[in-house]
């Protein structure tokens, strides 16, 4: 086994003795330590950098949290985390084309907003996917169209992707917008999507109400795009990337561009269980076509109404209000609270400065998962294609021929030898609050078949190489009881 980066780990010595029984090495493995689904990577320089914030004495959103919009931004549209975000060029640049807010829930809820999206509307999400993806839609007063996904997945990355014919045949006249989920980080198929909200626009009517700013923006952004709005859920995905062509034909692109820089609205997550973690906190951003700015409108425009709704409708922020003669505001609307501090941003400073090599180290264990998987006849997601790259977040497993009870208890068996799993995700159509809104599960044949044998393994940047090691012989054993 190659791994790198290989930290401290205590385990029984004889673990490796050719002269142990198969019975005596299955024991060995029980005296391992529990190995943690998903803990948070956090060094010495993040701990560092929110020191300096707290003897600082400006612990709210500030010049750190504008710092990390500008260094985020610059990301993605390049891929490079070392740009130089203080130069006036850059600044200029990719200032105001990110917002970090306090979660990915309120970046895709504030994205549906500032498009216009409310009482009436229909939005088309995918029914494999985390509660978020379809609770946004909903808290905009919208309603909530679910569609299956393809059968056992996309054919070569076996992301539970969206059915793309179900998605065609599901826009209709109310249809604003369709959620696109990067599940794990993999890029699904956007030259498909953007072929159909083009094949799709002559049954679209753009919002024509111009009674308050954020109405007034709303129907300005859908009068520019004229088709349904591509709406990225890309909680899992900072860093991924894909060739798109993004000319609405389906074909396949040259260019390759980063999550973030292809569907018009996107949020990514960073939450503590992410590739990226700021404890709590995410992001939106924007990628529109040129119609759009063709109506006048600029990023500014954008980046200055999500800063409104995020804090209460203030046209200045408590930065902004520290300046001399300064204190006086306006409310510009009775929206919301959820913007990012600079604590929060401190960490997000120096996860940056790290990311690369995190991303890297995620990609050398999921090679390992890959080999015992395939040695197992075991189904598992392809992260990296010739025209794809993942932003490793997950690693998702299919065991063929088993059904829940059985994937629950090889659950409950790898927990006993100490390895934490978990099962990303149990469907929407399954969970009380969307079958009391009429879903059922029995309408996405494609949806409960993927769920039914999946187990998700741990795959993070605090596994060692002998934690690494110790995760794919135990599922191999496990895996054989049940065969």
């Amino acid at each position: 086994m190659e791994l790198l980066l290989s930290s401290e780990y205590t385990y029984n010595s004889t673990f490796s003795d050719n002269s142990l029984t198969k019975n005596e090495k299955e024991d060995s493995i029980m005296e391992k330590k529990t190995i943690s689904f998903s803990p948070p990577d956090i060094s010495e320089m993040e701990i560092a950098e929110v020191a300096e914030v707290l003897r600082s004495g400006w612990i709210t959103t500030g010049l750190r949290t504008k710092m990390l919009e500008c260094r985020l931004a610059a990301y993605i549209e390049t891929g490079d985390t070392t740009i130089d975000c203080t130069a006036r060029e850059t600044i200029n640049r990719y200032s105001q084309k990110v917002v970090c807010l306090n979660s990915a829930t309120a970046a895709e809820e504030l994205n549906f907003r500032v498009l216009g999206i409310g009482p009436g509307d229909e939005v088309i999400v995918p029914a494999y996917s985390y509660t978020a993806s379809a609770s946004a839609v909903i808290h905009c007063g919208a309603t909530v169209k679910f569609v299956d996904i393809q059968s056992n997945g996309d054919s070569v990355t076996h992301m539970p992707e969206m059915n793309y014919n179900d998605l065609e045949a599901a826009i209709g006249p109310k249809t604003k917008a369709v959620v696109i989920v990067d599940l794990g980080g993999i890029v699904a198929d956007y030259d498909r999507v953007f072929e159909i909200v083009e094949k799709k626009k002559r049954l679209f009517k753009a919002l024509d109400d111009h009674s308050d700013p954020l109405k007034d923006l709303g129907s300005r952004i859908q009068a520019g795009l004229g088709r349904v709005a591509v709406v990225c859920d890309a909680a899992h995905a900072l860093g991924a990337s894909r060739r798109v062509s993004h000319t609405g034909k389906g074909s396949v692109g040259e260019e390759k561009k980063y999550v973030g820089a292809i569907a018009d609205f996107t949020s990514f997550s960073f939450h503590a269980v992410k590739n990226f973690t700021t404890a709590e906190g995410g992001a939106s951003t924007w990628c529109l076509p040129q119609a759009v700015y063709k109506c006048g409108l600029a990023d500014k425009d954008i980046y200055k109404m999500l800063q409104l709704l995020s804090l209460h409708g203030q046209n200045k922020d408590a930065l902004t209000k520290t300046k001399i003669g300064a204190w006086e505001y306006d409310i510009i609307g009775p929206w919301y609270k959820c913007n990012m501090t600079d604590i929060m941003a401190a960490i997000g400073l120096r996860q940056l400065d790290r990311y690369p090599q995190l991303l890297q180290r995620r990609a050398e264990i999921m090679k390992e998962y890959d080999r015992i998987c395939d040695e197992l006849g075991i189904e598992h997601l392809v992260h990296h294609t010739d025209i794809m790259d993942s932003s490793n977040h997950l690693y998702l497993i299919r065991i063929p021929s088993i059904d829940a009870e059985i994937r629950n208890k090889i659950i409950e068996e790898l927990a006993e030898y100490g390895v934490a799993t978990n099962v990303h995700y149990k469907p929407m159509p399954m969970m009380t609050a969307y079958r009391n809104l009429g879903w059922d599960i029995k309408d996405f044949p494609n949806t409960y078949d993927y769920y039914k044998n999946l187990i998700t393994l741990p795959l993070h940047t605090l596994l060692s190489d002998e934690d690494v090691k110790f995760i794919c012989e135990t599922l191999t054993i496990v895996i054989k009881k049940f065969r």
